[in-house]
């Protein structure tokens, strides 16, 4: 099957099903942006440190695989010049509500963040890129595209599944019970019983990947990222694994040109 198509799909469902991830911040939040107080979530619940970030105004920031109508218009209320960009059209339209609700100025743009071939080399400074490369079947392509459109100098910051989270059997997790099934890495198209894959299927529910470490991290490294900045978050209570680690985790990443 199309994964991407289905995702699409899928998100397009989670947006008229009201995921958290889907819901546009407030106007509160954008006056505290406008007035230099705010922040943003790459993983569930840690917010960015403020010190990742260099000064906004300005700023060219690419939202990637970010639409939903949160880490955009913030970086855009906080001096930003933003643009998101999302494979989901009603991801986007969350986006286009806040910027047409507030008075921002954002643009939005439809593709795979596999393939950022709309923009010209070094055309943004900052990569903003929330926990949604779990969505995509090969992340490589990811990092080389961001490092491609990135100004040298240029600051990715990136969350991303921990891939303990995909060793586990599902079905016995949801009954409180950690048993190791899958290898890494995972796909849910391959890995799950066909009986719950087609349900997932039959639902819209996005299907993910559970990709290596080394292509969260080397990946970056080759792509021409030297990684400053790492830290850890949960899944909010989600997995059953947050009991015992932390199951997502966010990197902050230069590019830098060696020769």
């Amino acid at each position: 099957m199309d994964i991407l198509e289905h995702n699409h799909s899928a998100w397009n469902h989670n947006v008229e099903s009201g995921n958290e991830w889907t819901l546009p911040v407030s106007s509160a939040t954008i006056e505290k942006a406008r007035k230099g107080e705010w922040d943003i979530l790459l993983t569930p619940t840690r917010p960015v440190p403020r010190t990742w970030f260099p000064a906004l105004t300005g700023l060219r920031v690419l939202c990637l695989a970010s639409g939903g109508g949160q880490q955009g218009p913030i970086l855009a209320a906080a001096g930003a010049k933003v643009t998101v960009f999302d494979y989901s059209d009603k991801q986007l339209e969350q986006d286009r509500y806040v910027a047409d609700r507030e008075g921002l100025s954002l643009t939005t743009v439809q593709g795979d963040m596999a393939n950022l071939e709309c923009f010209e080399d070094e055309s943004f400074d900052l990569i903003v890129h929330p926990v949604s490369n779990v969505f995509a079947k090969n992340i490589l392509p990811v990092w080389k595209e961001a490092s491609r459109v990135l100004t040298d100098g240029g600051i990715l910051i990136a969350g991303f599944v921990n891939p303990l989270v995909f060793l586990f059997d599902l079905e016995m997790e949801e009954q409180g019970i950690l048993e190791v099934k899958h290898s890494i890495p995972y796909a849910d198209i391959t890995d799950l019983p066909k009986e719950r894959l087609e349900q997932m299927i039959k639902d819209n529910h996005p299907l993910e990947f559970g990709h290596r470490l080394e292509d969260q991290i080397q990946g970056q490294i080759d792509a021409g990222f030297v990684v400053t900045g790492f830290y850890e978050d949960h899944l909010n209570g989600k997995s059953l694994l947050d009991n015992y680690i932390n199951t997502t985790i966010a990197t902050k990443a230069v590019k830098l040109r060696v020769e």
